[in-house]
């Protein structure tokens, strides 16, 4: 349950911050919010980099369709990629390893920070 709540609420500081600010803002609240959630960090890698890569995707695809621009083709063209699309996917994996790897940074913190019990026999 943690998991989607993560990603949901990923997905909507990412919708909300990113149009406003720099990347690397959005990838701080990303921290922030993976670190008050408290959850695992495997799953915060997740769903910090499913969040974010859909998010990223999903603007790339609102942008070149709603506009009517051939910039995302001749970036393509121009970058050696063949067609936008595929300009697309690499945004979207690039939204995926920066938003993974905050998440994953809040929630280690969170971890580093919370303190452990040292009077437990680990028999």
């Amino acid at each position: 349950m943690k998991f989607i709540a993560l990603t949901f609420l990923i997905v909507l500081v990412v919708g909300i911050v990113n149009p406003f600010f720099p990347f690397w803002i959005v990838m701080i609240a990303i921290g922030v919010v993976s670190a008050l959630l408290g959850i695992a960090s495997f799953a915060a890698f997740l769903a910090g980099g499913l969040g974010m890569g859909l998010v990223w995707i999903g603007q790339s695809f609102y942008l070149s369709i709603y506009s009517g621009s051939d910039l995302p083709q001749k970036m393509g063209d121009l970058m050696g990629l063949g067609s936008g699309m595929t300009l697309v996917a690499i945004t979207g994996a690039l939204g995926f390893l920066l938003g993974a790897f905050s998440a994953w940074t809040g929630a280690a913190f969170r971890q580093a920070i919370t303190p452990k019990p040292t009077n437990i026999y680990r028999g």
